[in-house]
């Protein structure tokens, strides 16, 4: 076993200690799983229910604890509270809706074969390995987790090594329910821990980076498994020239800066229609100006940057702006302060497309602002990306709205607010382009996806012969 030293994001110190599972550790625990789930998938799906009700209870038992670990993790007091309290609320929306999704046809007869009975059953993968990010531990971990379980599945679950200490008291509220901790299993480690879960799952659901889900969805398709991936986005925001100034301006900033923009839906890229961008530019600016720190993390509003590689790549990206000819009206740069690493809400103009912040996925509170003439050209540059995961449109005109949405090469389209995946988890959508790939974790969907579905054909008359193939048959 190795240890590794995890740094704490508001202090820059390397207090908490994580022990790594080794590769053989990862098998032993996936074979546990893999002896436990034959009886788990057998159970209804309301035998199934009630397990996950149970640690509902024990969750919320240890829902300070967890949130009280994430604040440390992330930086981030009251939006810690509030993902473990959207835990509680994915759990208790899944107890309910998955009972009336799992319905197998009952038998029917053939259309094409008048004398076959068909039959259904789902089957769900053995083993999901779910591997998750660091911006939002708990409920990345879960999203996908709690589903898969109520499908039948054993779950082996990798979260990021950047922020560990939440598995804690997770860990706890699930060894508290011992039915649910022989089929769901938590593994501590890095990349190569990571690695060990993709070769040994049957099925795998991944968030983060494009480069990561392209290495996991290589060895997932050399191992003939597939590969749920939600991956990166670049999200645009085209503001028409009808849009309330009020309304697009308070959604872009929070969604461009909520959570110091480490979410993969933030807005990170805005196209305002030129005769009123001088004012767009001067609103947000204003508000820009006005967000406070959390330097005392008893108050204020945004946090500090998680991980110290990502707070790199953003100062790297406000360079390269600067550089290209691009003006900073408000922030503009990464800070440390008491070990903290530290970025102002950042208004950028006089950007365009040779640019990286325009076209690299940001993950940081960045407000880079071009002016457009034209919807043409608007659609043209927000479709301009490898990334296809979300946008958002602003119109005092749903309709026209509706029409420039419809045109947006991504899965999701928030009209007059940004980054509402977070908030509604109940419409199906798919990742666009390099954003993602496989079925939706949102709606039905999101259940449906851990099954595999097994035809039995049953042959009510007598079957065929050989005299079937006789060349002299008429």
């Amino acid at each position: 076993m190795c240890m590794m030293k995890i740094r704490n994001p508001r202090t820059g110190a390397y207090d908490y200690e994580l022990i790594e599972d080794t590769p053989k550790m990862v098998a032993n625990k996936a074979t546990e799983i893999r002896l436990a789930q034959k009886n788990w998938k057998d159970r209804t799906i309301n035998e199934r229910v009630a397990v996950l009700q149970k640690w509902l209870e024990s969750f919320t038992e240890f829902q300070t604890e967890i949130s009280e670990q994430l604040a440390i993790d992330t930086a981030r007091k009251r939006i810690s509270k509030v993902e473990t309290g959207g835990i509680i609320g994915l759990m208790k929306a899944w107890t309910y809706r998955a009972p009336q999704l799992y319905s197998p046809p009952e038998e029917r007869t053939s259309a094409s074969a008048s004398t076959v009975q068909i039959g259904q059953q789902w089957v769900p993968y053995g083993l999901v390995g779910v591997i998750s990010p660091w911006n939002f531990p708990l409920l990345l971990a879960l999203i996908d987790t709690i589903p898969a379980l109520l499908a039948g599945c054993g779950v082996l679950l990798k979260p990021s090594e950047v922020t560990p200490r939440f598995m804690d008291g997770l860990e706890k509220s699930i060894q508290a329910v011992p039915e649910l901790a022989s089929v769901f299993k938590l593994v501590r480690g890095g990349a190569e821990a990571g690695k060990a879960v993709v070769h040994i799952a049957d099925a795998i659901c991944f968030t983060g980076s494009v480069s990561t889900g392209k290495k996991i969805g290589v060895v997932c398709a050399e191992r003939f498994i597939p590969a749920f991936l939600e991956l990166g986005g670049k999200d645009p925001a085209i503001v028409l020239d009808d849009a309330d100034l009020a309304v697009a301006t308070d959604a872009v900033l929070r969604s461009c800066v909520g959570a110091t923009g480490q979410a993969c839906q933030s807005l990170e890229r805005i196209y305002v229609d030129e005769k009123i961008y001088n004012a767009f530019v001067a609103e947000i600016t204003k508000k820009a100006a006005a967000v406070t720190l959390t330097t005392n993390p008893n108050e204020g509003q945004m946090g500090p940057l998680i991980f110290e590689k990502q707070a790199e790549k953003i100062q790297n990206q406000i360079n390269d702006a600067v550089a290209k000819g691009a003006k900073i009206l408000s922030g503009g740069k990464v800070e440390n302060r008491d070990g903290g690493l530290w970025c102002a809400p950042t208004v950028l103009v006089d950007v365009d497309h040779s640019m990286d912040v325009m076209v690299e996925e940001t993950f940081g509170p960045l407000i880079p602002i071009m002016s457009y003439s034209t919807e043409e050209q608007a659609l043209e540059w927000a479709n301009d990306s490898v990334f296809g995961l979300s946008a958002s449109v602003f119109s005092k005109n749903k309709e026209k709205a509706i029409g420039i949405a419809s045109q947006i090469e991504a899965g999701a389209i928030s009209i007059n607010d940004g980054s509402l995946t977070n908030k509604v988890y109940d419409a199906e959508k798919n990742s666009f382009k390099e954003s993602g790939i496989n079925g939706s974790r949102m709606g039905d969907a999101g259940f449906l996806r851990f099954f595999r579905k097994k035809a039995l054909l049953i042959q009510t008359a007598h079957p065929e012969t050989m005299d079937h193939f006789e060349e002299n048959l008429s």
